[in-house]
C-alpha cells in the first residue's frame, strides 16, 4: 500500500477578527482638482459622487500606511504580531517589481517568518485575499491572516486627463482573518473576464515608459510615466449589470437574503454605480450602504476595509452584523461574500 498524505487540520470556520485603515493626512477638495482640469464641484460630484479625496505625501508610502493600518486591525482582532501566520497585500501601486512589499510590512510589524506576498487584483484584491486567508485557516496552514488592501492611486493619477483625475485617491485598509466556531465568510463568488481587459489599465507598460538600457551605454531615454485610464462607460455597464448579478450569487452561497444584512459595502468606484447596484438588488432601505467615496475617493483594494472600517466607528453597522461586500475593477476581475463584522 502506498503511504498516505497526513490530513491538514484547520479551523473548522473562519471570520474577520479586526478590521483597521489608514487615510493620508493630505485632503485633496475638488476646488483643487479644478486648478488641473476644466470642470466643476457640481459636475465631479454628480458624476462621482466624490467631495475630496486623500493623498499621501512622501512619508505616507505603500508600507507605511498598510503597517498602520495593520496595527489597528491587529489591536482589535486582541491577538499578537508573532500570531500571524501569513500576510496578503492587495496593491496595484507598489511601484517595485521585487520583491514584494508584503515582507517588508511583515517585518516591521514583528511577524516573524510568517510567508508574505503581494497580489495584483486591483479593486477585487481585498476580495480575492480574503479568499485565499480563509483557505489559509480553515486549511491548516495559518491560524491568523493578515489581509492588507493599500494603495498609492495619486502616483498612477494623470492630473490632466479629464476622465480619471478626479476619481482616485490613496489609503490603507487591513483586516485580520482567524478561527471561528461558527461561519464568519461566505463562499467567495469571484472571477475575472479578459475579453474586456483593456476597460481599465495603465497608459502604457513600464518597458515602453522607460526605453530599457542600452548594452553598451547602460541609459535608456525616459519618455513618458504611465498612468491609469478607463473607459467610463463601459466600465459603469459592466459593473451595474453584471456585478449586481454576483452580489446576488454571494447572497445566495451564505443562504442569506438581502433583508437579513446588517450592512452593504461595495467597492467605492462612483456613487452612481453604488445607487444603482442598490436598486438592482433591491436592498431594503433598513440596510446601510457604505458612502465612503464621497470623502476618500476611489481607493482600489483598500476601499472595502476602509469603508468598513468607517461603519463600524461611526455606528452605521455593528459588530456581528452580516454585510454583503464587493469588489470589482481592472481584468476584468470582481469578488463578492457575505462576511459578518469584526
Amino acid at each position: 500500500m502506498s503511504p498516505t498524505i497526513k490530513p491538514a487540520t484547520g479551523a473548522q470556520h473562519s471570520r474577520i477578527h479586526g478590521v483597521g485603515g489608514y487615510r493620508p493626512t493630505r485632503v485633496i477638495p475638488n476646488s483643487e482638482v479644478l486648478n488641473w482640469i476644466d470642470s466643476s464641484d457640481e459636475w465631479i460630484r454628480t458624476r462621482s459622487g466624490i467631495a475630496e479625496r486623500r493623498w499621501a505625501g512622501p512619508e505616507e508610502t505603500v508600507a507605511e500606511m498598510s503597517v498602520q493600518a495593520a496595527g489597528k486591525a491587529v489591536a482589535m482582532a486582541g491577538i499578537r504580531p508573532e500570531q500571524i501566520g501569513g500576510v496578503i497585500v492587495a496593491t496595484v501601486s507598489h511601484l517595485k517589481q521585487t520583491p514584494a512589499i508584503a515582507t517588508e510590512i511583515a517585518q516591521r510589524l514583528g511577524c516573524g517568518t510568517a510567508p508574505a506576498f503581494d497580489i495584483s487584483a486591483a479593486c477585487a484584491g481585498f476580495g480575492y485575499g480574503l479568499s485565499l486567508a480563509d483557505g489559509m485557516v480553515r486549511g491548516g496552514s495559518a491560524e491568523y491572516v493578515l489581509v492588507i488592501g493599500v494603495e498609492r492611486l495619486s502616483d498612477l493619477t494623470d492630473v490632466t486627463d479629464r476622465s480619471t483625475a478626479f476619481i482616485f485617491g490613496d489609503g490603507a485598509g487591513a483586516a485580520i482573518v482567524g478561527p471561528s466556531d461558527t461561519p464568519g465568510i461566505g463562499k467567495v463568488i469571484w472571477g475575472s473576464d479578459g475579453s474586456q481587459a483593456d476597460v481599465i489599465s495603465q497608459t502604457q507598460a513600464w518597458d515602453t515608459a522607460f526605453a530599457k538600457p542600452d548594452a553598451v551605454n547602460g541609459a535608456g531615454d525616459e519618455t513618458k510615466w504611465p498612468a491609469l485610464r478607463m473607459e467610463g462607460q463601459a466600465v459603469f455597464r459592466w459593473a451595474v449589470y453584471d456585478m449586481a448579478k454576483v452580489a446576488e450569487q454571494a447572497l445566495e452561497a451564505a443562504g442569506i437574503t438581502a433583508d437579513q444584512l446588517g450592512a452593504f459595502i461595495p467597492h467605492q468606484a462612483n456613487m452612481r454605480i453604488i445607487d444603482a447596484m442598490v436598486k438592482k438588488l433591491d436592498l431594503p432601505p433598513s440596510v446601510p450602504v457604505a458612502r465612503d467615496i464621497a470623502e476618500t475617493g476611489n481607493t482600489s483594494a483598500a476601499s472595502i476595509p476602509l469603508a468598513m472600517e468607517r461603519m463600524l466607528e461611526r455606528g452605521e453597522a455593528k459588530s456581528g452584523d452580516l454585510a454583503l461586500i464587493i469588489g470589482f475593477g481592472a481584468g476584468l476581475v470582481y469578488a463578492a461574500a457575505v462576511v459578518t463584522l469584526p
